[in-house]
Parts: C-alpha cells; structure tokens; sequence
C-alpha cells in the first residue's frame, strides 16, 4: 500500500535523536546526509537503516530510522577491512591471472580471503600485492552494487573459470538476492555493503602472512591459499596494532615457558599439557588460591567422574551439540573368538569424556531429597574436561584438549538468583583485582538460534541476569544471540598488559537444565519446585588463565605464584656458607629459594636467573658475609640495593605473602 508520504512525493525518515526528515520519494543514504551538511555527507561512507548497516546509495523508505556510518566509526572500520578483501582479491587477479578467489570476510583487527592457485602463494609475493592495492585505492573507482538473475550469476562465474563463487550461488537460497559489487572493470559476488570508493579504504593497511585453508573448513576439500591481512583507520592505529604484534611475539607463553623450564606439548598427546615441576608450582598456587576463594564464598567442593554415559549428555543437549567435539568410548561386547574385543554392530550406548562439569554436578544434586532450607548449594569442581579441538586450534596452553576448569554451579530459588549473581560479580573482581586484571567489560549474551527450552524460560532467564546487572550497577555490552544453548550469559572480558582481550569468567542463567533432568528440591509448601542453576567459572580454565598470565606480565608472575620466590647466588666459593644460611632460612619461612652456588662467574649466574623470570636474587660475596649483608638484584633493573640480612629476609618474607 503506497503512503501518504509517498503519494505527495515526499518520505519521512527518523534519526537517532528522534527527529525527523522530510526527503523526496527516491532519495539515498547520501542525499539525507547532504540534506543534514555537506560535512555530513564527505564523512559518511554508509547508513544504519532499522540497525542494519547498508550502503550510501541506498534508497529510503517513508518511515525508516536512519543513521549515518562515518568511517571513523566503528562500523566503517569494518567496512575498511571488507573493501581492503575486495581491493586484495582485485590486486591478486590482476598480478596473478587465472587464480580463483573463494571467500574474504573481515575479521578481528583485519581481514583475509581464501584463492585457488595451482601454485600456491608465498610470503614472497605479499609486497607486490600490497603494491597493487596502494594503486588501486589511488584510483577511488565506485563499489557499484548489481542484482543478477540466478542463472545469468552462475554461468557468468563458470564461464570465467569461477567455480568456487557459481557453486557459492547454487548452494544459496533461492529467496537469496544475489548481489554483484564491481570496481572498474572487476567484480565479484557480496552482500555488501560496501564504502563509495576504494579510495575510503585508505593506506593504513598491510598484508600479514600466507596459510593453507580448506575449501569451506572441510578437510575432504581442495586446499586453498589464505592470505590475511589488518587495516585500520589510519597509520597511527596501525603502528600501534603492529608494535602490539611485535610485544606479544616477545611475550608468547610458549616462548615464556620453555625459557623458563615451565611445560612443554609433544605430538603422542596432542593438546595436553606436560607439566614440568617450575610450571606446576604455578599451577597449583593459583588453585590453591581459587580453593581458598570459592571455600570462603560459600561453596562445597566435589569430585565427579571423567567417564559418564551418553544418555546424560544426550538428556541436557550437550551430545547433540557438541557431539563432535567429544572423546567417546563405543560399548564392546566379548568376542568368543581369539579375537579380543569387537564392537557391536550398531552401538548404541557410548561413555564420553566429559567435556563439562554440568551434568555431572545435577547428579550430586539429585541424591537424596533437598529443602529450600538447603539452598542456595553451590558446588565448585576443579574439573578435568576433554574436548576435541581440531588439530589446527590448538594453540599452547590457550586452547588445548584437556583443562582443567574452576568450574562450579550454584542450585537456587529464583528468589535467590539475585542474590547469588552479585555474590558471584564480587568473587570474580576480588579474584581479578589480586591476580592484576582491573581492566574489563562485561557482556550480557542472550538466546541463540539453536537452544533448549521455551521462550516462556529464556524470557524469565534473560530479564533476571540483566535485572541483576542493574542492580549491581554494572554496564554491560548486549550481545544478541550469543548466550549458551540452555540459558544467557554474563561474560568479563579482561584487558591484558598490551591491550588485548580474553574472554574469561563467565555466569550463565539456567532454567533448561534443572527441568530436563527432573531436579527438584522441596519448597516451603510442602511440595516439589524446580532449582535455577547458576553455571559459572571465574578464570575459565586454568591453563588458558596461566597462559594469559604469562604473556601479559611478560613471564614475571605475582611473586607469591613465582616458581622461585628468591635465589641466592654467590660471587666467590667464601661466600657459601653464608649464603646456605640464609637459603636456610628462606625456606624455613616457606619461600620457595634456590641456592646457587655453582662455580660460575656472577654474571652468568644472574643472566640465567633473568631468564628464568627470577624476580629477586640475593647475591653474596665476602663483603657481604663478614658484614651480614646481601646486594638484592630484582628482575628488570640492572641496580641493586645493599640490604642487611635480616631487613632483606624479612622484606622478601613479607613481599611472598599470597592474598587470601
């Protein structure tokens, strides 16, 4: 049905701000934003009409809200990082012809796209495609959108040799739209949107690095030849990003752990972590501290079992959502032959590594009859779980195939959700602030496309974490449709030492769970009542957390979680006495000290305790033991203080203290 608005040849749009403006039946993106300013409108390289980005050229509709996309915005960086893919396959094809170009999003801090090559690209032809852009972007040719008819796409892509992209359309929707964005003479098939030039791409990019990628992630595909990238806004942003690449490089835990003798992975067990003694020591004071927080928060500990039966999975959703991704024993049943074992024919029943704790702890729950008067209960678990990662993910100590989780979950009364949700945000900043993280965001993640449950439940869910969040006073980014399958989540985000972000604790709302395994506790009435469970972790893993730790103090850990607290080294064979003493005395205050007395020059000896992270070193010679004194080198500073022994004991004793 045609407006009144449009009947009188005008539209009216809204703005951000409310108001409104009146525009001829036709009109773009563009023309609103030379209707507000010229200035306006130079800035602006796309819209947001009802939310969804789209390009300037868009025409409007009466009634539309609309906002205008600057390039500074963080929207038009995305859209920088989409145009540098288009301008990079552009660039590839035309130094390289007869290379097929497959699929080019942009990603976190970039962008890259996937080519099929018969030789496959190298690091030695990164500098003449980024040449080839430079001049492409000089010439700010338009991205002009077209729609083709489906058939007319698909023979035109195979008639170019352009497989990839016609088996692309074929495989879409037929309701799909498909849309073409030429630039010049090349094109390619996008949704879009896309900036008005290749000019608004700008200089402030720069090709990363070559790797193989499978034909759409599947390893029964052709390999293809990535090529990625980063692109920014301007040159400033970009050195920083590149200046944070070259820290991190120096900063990788991998790098970290092998110079200081912590862990090391080998290919008989992919994916796990070998713990050397130094490494473990780390590992086990940061889960005693966790078992004195979670001790002193109220919570139970329990143990439960690696192996459970697949029907548990398959009853809280876990088996049909990451069946994949989980180890499974099939059931066998005895071979009367000489054989040994054999599957049955078609097994049916499997034990599974359990890839989570959640399932298990319902089963702690549900033995014997619980009161309201027992809630809320809160297990914590220091659970070792499993899961398949593909060979390519693992990545160190930050994606491995077994963890160990500070895994807990909390039964409660909905009456109680608010309550338990700010106890759980105070646990998780007092543990934060004393392992040195007090830069983080929060966000709230709400259902998913695939999930358990009515809406009726993840109505319920949804408004009380974000009731409880406004209660506590907490902003939170809302992120639509990323919660967990079987209820919403509250995520930190934490802010390392370089500017990087790692998703770590999180608080996930379920009503699902307890319904789907009958778990019941019996209320004031008399009668049977279903518990909220609160699922939450606060470092989510405690190798990824060690990992992170590692890289954002660059190896030089709380003192209290050092492998070695102190060492004390001497410069001459006279001083060993002195310096047993005092190693003596170090440890029986509980430090964990070495005793050097290696007949090595000093400066050997203290290079080495650099590297190893060793933040305070006591170094003794002669002077020192006829005046009962220590020179005290700490880690990063090539000065040293002269301290008496027992000032420097004490200090040492004092600076060791674990937070409580």
């Amino acid at each position: 049905m045609t407006s009144q608005a449009e009947l009188q040849d005008n539209i009216s749009v809204i703005l951000p701000d409310g108001s409104q403006r009146e525009l001829a039946v036709g009109s773009t993106g563009m023309d609103l934003a030379l209707n507000i300013s010229k200035s306006l409108a130079k800035a602006s390289v796309a819209i947001k009409r009802d939310g969804e980005v789209c390009d300037l050229s868009t025409v409007l509709h009466d009634g539309d809200s609309i906002a205008i996309v600057k390039r500074d915005d963080d929207e038009g960086l995305e859209l920088i990082r989409h145009d540098a893919a288009h301008v990079m396959a552009q660039a590839v094809q035309e130094l390289f012809p007869g290379t097929q170009v497959t699929i080019g999003p942009a990603i976190d801090n970039g962008f890259y796209y996937d080519f099929a090559r018969d030789e496959p690209f190298s690091s030695d032809d990164l500098e003449a495609i980024e040449k080839r852009m430079r001049q492409i972007i000089e010439k700010g040719e338009a991205f002009i959108r077209e729609e083709w008819e489906r058939s007319e796409a698909i023979k035109h892509f195979r008639g170019i040799g352009e497989d990839y992209k016609a088996e692309l359309i074929e495989d879409l929707p037929e309701s799909e739209t498909i849309s073409v964005y030429k630039q010049g003479e090349w094109k390619d098939l996008c949704r879009g949107p896309h900036m008005p030039t290749t000019k608004h791409v700008g200089t402030a990019f720069k090709l990363m690095k070559v790797a193989g990628a499978y034909w759409r992630g599947d390893s029964n595909n052709a390999m293809l030849t990535r090529i990625y990238g980063t692109a920014w806004r301007n040159d400033k942003e970009l050195k920083a990003y590149l200046t944070m690449l070259e820290e991190a490089e120096k900063r990788d835990h991998r790098r970290i752990g092998n110079e200081m003798d912590l862990f090391h992975f080998q290919n008989e067990a992919q994916g796990s972590v070998f713990w050397h003694p130094r490494g473990f020591t780390i590992y086990n004071q940061l889960e005693q501290y966790m078992r004195r927080r979670v001790e002193d928060d109220g919570y139970v500990e329990v143990k439960t079992p690696q192996l459970m039966h697949s029907k548990f999975w398959e009853i809280s959703g876990h088996w049909q959502k990451y069946r994949e991704d989980m180890f499974v024993v099939p059931d066998v049943v005895p071979n009367t032959e000489e054989d040994g074992p054999v599957f049955k024919e078609e097994p049916k029943d499997f034990l599974a590594l359990k890839p989570m704790n959640c399932p298990a702890h319902v089963q702690v729950f549900k033995q014997g009859i619980k009161s309201y008067k027992d809630l809320p209960i809160r297990y914590a678990e220091m659970g070792c779980c499993h899961r398949n990662e593909a060979h390519g993910a693992l990545h160190g100590l930050l994606r491995v195939r077994q963890f160990t989780q500070d895994d807990g979950h909390i039964f409660c009364s909905e009456e109680q959700i608010l309550d338990e949700a700010v106890k759980f945000c105070q646990l998780t900043e007092k543990v934060y602030q004393d392992l040195g993280f007090t830069d983080y965001r929060l966000t709230l993640e709400t259902r998913p496309e695939m999930r358990v449950g009515s809406d009726e439940l993840w109505d319920k869910a949804e408004k009380s974490l974000m009731d409880a969040m406004d209660h506590i006073g907490m902003e939170y980014e809302l992120c639509e449709g990323d919660g967990a399958f079987y209820g919403p989540k509250l995520g930190y985000i934490l802010t390392d030492a370089i500017g990087r972000e790692w998703g770590c604790g999180t608080l996930q709302l379920d009503f699902n769970l307890p319904e789907r395994f009958d778990a019941t506790y019996i209320g004031e009435d008399g009668s049977k009542h279903r518990p909220v469970m609160l699922h939450r972790a606060v470092l989510g893993t405690f190798e990824r957390f060690i990992g992170i730790m590692l890289e954002s103090y660059a190896g030089k850990m709380p003192l209290w979680m050092a492998p070695t607290q102190c060492a004390v080294a001497t410069i001459t064979g006279s001083a060993d006495a002195y310096a047993t003493k005092i190693y003596d005395e170090l440890k029986a205050a509980g430090l964990r000290v070495e005793l050097d007395i290696r007949n090595e020059k000093i400066n050997y000896k203290v290079r080495d305790h650099m590297t190893k992270k060793t933040s305070h070193l006591f170094v003794v010679g002669a002077r020192e033991a006829e005046e009962d004194t220590v020179a005290l080198r700490r880690l990063g500073s090539k000065a040293q203080d002269i301290m008496s022994r027992e000032e420097a004991v004490k200090m040492i004793v004092e600076a060791c203290k674990a937070p409580y």
